[in-house]
């Protein structure tokens, strides 16, 4: 027995047992290994005329007997001799495909698609066998010759017998136990499923021998009450797709096609929404496929979502998800990227360095905006359909990044309407915007019936200004974070600083807080805590109070804070506004200049509940408001 080289036990260990985190992708790794094997004879026939092959012929092909339990991957490449068994098998991370990619004629070269890069993935075969055998013989050669190891100490080769060129890799898998079931590789599911996960688009088929089932003929001589018989045969079958359908050119494939390929392939029963096709080259070259869906998973916004593209490499999937490729605010896009340039670590499955992946990540994403913001402009029921359902994300991009993705999403967002009664951009609020106008107008609640009749509102609206009523619990976050959009302010109507008053009402509001300041004081020290001043309003019209607030929290916020762990001592700043000309002003001021605070303190206190119940806020003492309505009754 020859031992390994390179500190071959505590690297071959190392090979087994830490660098691969998944055990089936072993047969990926084999198989990739097969198909550089093939790329290199077909390379070889392309520059030199003494080997000629029938491209049609290149193959991998995988097996297995359950009774010797054994899996066998073989192809008709380049094959090895004794000595490359012992220069690449014996070594220990010493890539025959990395030695070959590095060949200047190779490198120059499109139709060498190698996929091996380090010299480790046949290793992999150790995880679920306790024993390899490789059978190789080289193009032109008339011997063969077998690698045989167990894994541990060394390996032996000896003279061998195959019909033809190419290579077999015979592993005999280990037994099963409660941990780990061997056993399922044993299988035709078994094997076609690992094959059309990782090696579906391999460039050459992969075939295998499967049970298949026709029915027998009809005998001549059967009655009526004749129940069909079926007989199983075996057939080979080419498992693998070959061709992705993201490295296809547009012209050759249908909608219908792409349809059907997201149904199968992500699992949803409707068609997508929009389909982006992408093939970039240049300092990076890669596919992309992507499909932004019509309905959103039922686990979109929970904390199990799994966000990501499938990431493959020379049409071998490395990754299934790589959340790195999508942001989260386009967490519901679905599809693939595919890049050879990608610079892999040494067990494929993450990446090296993350540059690259930025780079096609970055890229990804600025098709991904061009694409709805086409959406936006030329089918607006569907992206208002789209918005519906996945607007949320947007707004959270905006949050979550602080404010540093506004310029590319806020012109995503819609709200709706006071005035119009329907969804409209933030663009399309802005040109309608009449003169004078110096603000964007919102207001968040629970429902789009209730804010339409918020007194804050009604205000802004009497001044013939449009107001954007939000109902979803991240919008008050996404507009503080978003601050302004085409260089106006965003304003919430419930702000106690907004300005919307003429100088006539300015004055007029002035001229009643001088003359009630007294009352406005005594009403502040009865209010207590809840609120930090009392003032005349110069906005309200028909009601006789109502609540601002001052600061960046406002009651819709803090109602959504206090809902959350640790935002319990998240508190407003709220202002008591009074409306001057309403004839409850008179009753308040009348028990104020009559000296009767008894009286004072209950319409104050019940001005105040009245205005929290406006607001949809709960009030501090129930029992209490209740009395006081008993009293007045």
């Amino acid at each position: 027995m020859r031992k390994f080289k390179t500190e071959s036990k505590k690297l071959l260990d190392l090979m087994i047992n830490s660098i691969y985190t998944n055990r089936e992708i072993f047969l990926r790794e084999l198989i990739s290994n097969a198909s550089d094997a093939v790329d290199k004879l077909y390379f070889k026939s392309l520059t030199d005329d003494a080997v000629v092959i029938d491209r049609s012929e290149l193959a991998i092909e995988v097996s297995f007997d359950k009774e010797a339990r054994t899996i066998t991957v073989s192809d008709n490449g380049i094959g090895m001799t004794a000595d490359e068994l012992e220069k690449f098998l014996g070594t220990i991370a010493h890539s025959g495909s990395e030695q070959f990619k590095g060949d200047p004629e190779v490198a120059a070269s499109t139709e060498a698609d190698i996929i091996g890069q380090f010299g480790v993935g046949f290793y992999s075969s150790f995880m679920v066998a306790k024993s390899v055998r490789v059978v190789s013989r080289a193009y032109g050669s008339d011997e063969a010759s077998c690698w045989s190891s167990n894994g541990i100490e060394g390996y032996t080769i000896s003279p061998a017998e195959r019909a033809t060129h190419g290579t077999d890799v015979i592993m005999t898998l280990k037994d099963s136990t409660e941990e780990e079931d061997y056993d399922a590789y044993l299988s035709e599911w078994g094997l076609k499923d690992l094959i059309r996960r990782y090696s579906n688009y391999v460039r050459y088929p992969i075939k295998m021998t499967v049970t298949k089932r026709r029915p027998i003929p009809k005998p001549e001589d059967a009655g009526e009450d004749y129940v069909q018989q079926y007989e199983d045969y075996t057939d080979v079958e080419t498992v693998n797709s070959m061709v992705p359908i993201w490295k296809r050119r547009k012209s050759d494939v249908t909608q219908e096609d792409y349809d059907e390929f997201y149904k199968s392939d992500f699992h949803d029963f409707t068609e997508p929404a929009r389909t982006i096709s992408v093939h970039a080259e240049g300092a990076l070259s890669y596919d992309a496929l992507l499909f932004v869906p019509k309905r959103p998973p039922f686990d979109l916004y929970s904390r199990d979502y799994e966000k990501g593209l499938a990431l493959y490499s020379s049409n071998v999937l490395i990754m299934n998800k790589c959340a790195e490729l999508l942001p989260d605010h386009y967490m519901f896009v679905r599809g693939v990227v595919d890049s050879s340039d990608l610079t892999l670590n040494i067990s494929r499955e993450t990446l090296q360095h993350n540059s690259q992946l930025r780079a096609i990540a970055n890229k990804v994403e600025k098709k991904i905006t061009a694409e709805l913001e086409k959406m936006r402009d030329n089918d607006r029921e569907d992206y208002e359909a789209f918005f519906e359902h996945f607007g949320r994300a947007l707004k959270f991009g905006i949050y979550t990044s602080y404010g540093a993705k506004s310029d590319e999403l806020s012109g995503l967002l819609m709200f709706y309407s006071a005035s119009k009664k329907c969804m409209v951009t933030l663009a399309e609020y802005v040109e309608a915007m009449p003169e004078g106008q110096g603000a964007i107008y919102y207001a968040c609640g629970e429902s789009l019936a209730h804010l339409d009749k918020l007194p804050m509102v009604k205000a802004a609206r009497a001044k013939g200004f449009d107001v954007l009523l939000c109902t979803e619990d991240v919008d008050e976050f996404c507009f503080q974070a978003l601050g302004r959009f085409d260089d106006r302010e965003i304003a919430n109507v419930a702000g106690a600083d907004l300005d919307l008053a003429t100088d006539e009402e300015k004055a007029a509001a002035e001229e009643a807080s001088k003359a009630n300041e007294g009352m406005f004081e005594k009403m502040r020290d009865m209010l207590g805590e809840s609120v930090s001043k009392v003032v005349v309003s110069t906005r309200l019209t028909d009601v006789p109070a109502a609540l601002t607030t001052a600061g960046p929290i406002s009651l819709e916020m803090e109602k959504l804070l206090s809902r959350m762990p640790d935002g319990q001592g998240a508190k407003s700043e709220r202002v008591l506004e009074l409306n001057a000309g309403h004839r409850v002003f008179g009753v308040l001021k009348a028990a104020h200049d009559a000296g009767d605070d008894k009286k004072l303190r209950l319409y104050t206190d019940l001005l105040y509940n009245q205005a929290l119940l406006i607001e949809g806020m709960p009030i501090e003492d129930p029992m209490a408001f209740a009395e006081q309505i008993s009293e007045l009754m």
